[in-house]
C-alpha cells in the first residue's frame, strides 16, 4: 500500500547538512511516510549515510552523472509512491508533527489537490551579513495567509489573481516548492504537458501550475517545515552578491528550446528575474489558454535593468563592463532617465543619513517596483546551531 507522504530530498555533496533533513523525517510521530533521496552524482557517500541507517522507509537513488536540478528533482520524483508529495531542499526539515498534519487536512478536506503551509525560515549562523549569528523567522508571508490562524480552502479566484502577480513579476505568494505538499494525482494530471518540474527555476514553474490547475487548495497557515540557508545554498550566494557563483551552484539551465524562445527577452542582470523569466515562458508554453496574464517583458526589462544600475552606482558590487552589456539592451532615453535617476540615489546616500537613506531605497522597490510584498516579523538570533535544533526546540 502507497504511503501517505512521499518526501522528496533530492541533494548534491552535502551531506553534512542532508542528515539533519533526513533525521526530521525519521523522527515524525506517523510513520505513514517514505522518504526519496535523489543523490546528483556527489562525492560525498550519501549511499553509505542511508545505508547505514537501516531504515527501509527511505530509497536512496544516484543518477549516473551529473545532471542540472530539474532533472535531479523529477528524478526523486519518478521514484516515489506516496498518495501527496513534499519537496525539501537538503538543507530544509520537516516540523514535528507535519505527517500527522497532513493526514487530519487530507481527511478534514476531501483529498484537496494542494496544502500549502507556513514555514520557518532558519539562516545557518555566518550565512547572512547582516545576521551574523543566524536567525529564525516565520516565512508564512503570503498574502492570502496574513492574520488566518486555522486552515481554510483557498477560492479559486484568489490562486489565480496569485499567478497573474507572478507573470508580472510580482511574488504575492512564496513559490518554494516546500510550502506545496501535493497530490499525486494532480501531478499524473498534468503528465500530459511533461514533468512536473520545468524550466531553470522548477519550484516558480510548478508552484505556479499547481495554482493555475488545482481543483482545490488547502491553506494551513502554522509551519509544516523549515527552510534553510546555509553556506552551501543558493540563498547564501544571493545575499552575499555572489549570483554568478550561485548561477553556476544551481546549474539549472533551460533546455535548448526555452533558450531560443528566450534570446529575444533576456538581458543582464539578477538570475533570480531570469530563472523566474524561464519559469513564465514554459508556462505561458504550456497552459496559455489557462494563464490570466502574459509573462510581463517590459517589467522584466525594467527590473533586470534597475538591479545592474543599482549594483554599479549603489552596492559596487557590478563592473562598468557588466553595466554596459546590459545598457546595450536599452534604448538612449531609457539609458539616459536610469543614468540621471541613479545619479540623484547616489548623491542622496552620499549626503542623506544612511537611515533616511535606506529608507528612501526600500519605498522606491517597495511602492515603485513592488516585486515583493513587504515582509520583516520578528527575528529568534543565536538560538540554533542547526537545522535540527530548530526540529527539536521549535518555538512556541
Amino acid at each position: 500500500m502507497a504511503p501517505l507522504v512521499s518526501v522528496l530530498l533530492p541533494t548534491r555533496d552535502r551531506l553534512e547538512f542532508l542528515r539533519y533533513a533526513i533525521e526530521t523525517v525519521r523522527r515524525q510521530e506517523h510513520d505513514d511516510w517514505e522518504l526519496v533521496v535523489s543523490d546528483n552524482d556527489s562525492r560525498d557517500d550519501v549511499e553509505g549515510h542511508v545505508l547505514g541507517l537501516g531504515d527501509e522507509r527511505i530509497r536512496y537513488v544516484r543518477t549516473a552523472s551529473f545532471v542540472p536540478v530539474t532533472d535531479n528533482w523529477n528524478n526523486a520524483l519518478a521514484h516515489s509512491r506516496g498518495r501527496y508529495v513534499v519537496m525539501l531542499g537538503d538543507d530544509d526539515g520537516l516540523m514535528p508533527g507535519y505527517v500527522g498534519r497532513i493526514r487530519e487536512l487530507v481527511e478534514r478536506y476531501d483529498e484537496p489537490d494542494v496544502i500549502y503551509g507556513g514555514a520557518w525560515l532558519y539562516s545557518y549562523p555566518g550565512v547572512d551579513p547582516a545576521e551574523a549569528a543566524g536567525y529564525l523567522q516565520p516565512y508564512g508571508y503570503a498574502q492570502f495567509m496574513r492574520g488566518a490562524r486555522e486552515p481554510f480552502v483557498l477560492d479559486r479566484s484568489t490562486a489565480r489573481e496569485m499567478v497573474r502577480h507572478a507573470m508580472r513579476f510580482r511574488m504575492r505568494y512564496g513559490f518554494n516548492m516546500q510550502f506545496s505538499t501535493v497530490s499525486r494525482r494532480l501531478v499524473d494530471q498534468l503528465a500530459p504537458q511533461g514533468p512536473f518540474f520545468q524550466s531553470a527555476f522548477p519550484d516558480y514553474y510548478a508552484t505556479n501550475v499547481a495554482f493555475l490547475t488545482a481543483r482545490r487548495i488547502v491553506v494551513e497557515p502554522r509551519p509544516l517545515v523549515a527552510i534553510g540557508i546555509t553556506p552551501k545554498s543558493y540563498g547564501f550566494f544571493h545575499l552575499n552578491d555572489r549570483e554568478e557563483v550561485g548561477k553556476s551552484f544551481l546549474e539549472a539551465l533551460p533546455d535548448e528550446a526555452a533558450r531560443e524562445r528566450l534570446k529575444a527577452i533576456e538581458m543582464p542582470g539578477t538570475n533570480i528575474n531570469t530563472g523566474w523569466l524561464s519559469a513564465l515562458e514554459a508556462i505561458r508554453a504550456r497552459y496559455g489558454d489557462l494563464i490570466p496574464a502574459a509573462p510581463g517583458h517590459r517589467r522584466f526589462r525594467l527590473l533586470q535593468s534597475v538591479s545592474v544600475y543599482e549594483g554599479h552606482y549603489l552596492a559596487g558590487t557590478v563592473s562598468a563592463e557588466q553595466l554596459a552589456a546590459m545598457e546595450r539592451y536599452l534604448r538612449p532615453r531609457e539609458r539616459a532617465l536610469a543614468r540621471a535617476a541613479m545619479g540623484v540615489a547616489k548623491l542622496a546616500a552620499r549626503l542623506l543619513p544612511p537611515r533616511i537613506s535606506s529608507g528612501l531605497h526600500a519605498a522606491f522597490h517597495h511602492l515603485v517596483l513592488g516585486q515583493y510584498i513587504a515582509w520583516n516579523p520578528p527575528k529568534l538570533r543565536g538560538a540554533y546551531a542547526t537545522l535540527l535544533d530548530v526540529f527539536e526546540r521549535p518555538p512556541a
